[in-house]
């Protein structure tokens, strides 16, 4: 693949990024250097290889429901002066 200021213009574009020529000169070498190391992955052998969606095995992490006391409404809305008839009071949506 041919890694060029160009291709370093339409990534910034497409990311919405600004770059500065210092910053066009910083990255160009780095971009280069990142799909490099990517391109490497086309070498490896991957026959009889499965794929794995999951590499990490996922297990339930259960607890004992307890029932605990609550804290009362009056109490949740006494450190807030943003209330209304009980009720925490936020801005409007439009």
């Amino acid at each position: 693949m041919n890694i060029d200021r160009k291709l370093l213009e339409h990534v910034a574009e497409v990311a919405r990024i600004k770059l500065s020529e210092e910053e066009i000169k910083k990255f160009l070498p780095q971009l280069e250097e990142a799909l490099e190391f990517f391109s490497k992955l086309k070498e490896v052998n991957t026959d009889d290889v499965k794929p794995s969606f999951q590499p990490v095995e996922l297990k339930n992490a259960m607890r004992e429901d307890k029932e605990k006391k609550c804290i009362s409404q009056d109490d949740a809305l006494s450190l807030t002066e943003h209330k209304k008839d009980g009720y925490f009071k936020g801005p409007r949506a439009v």
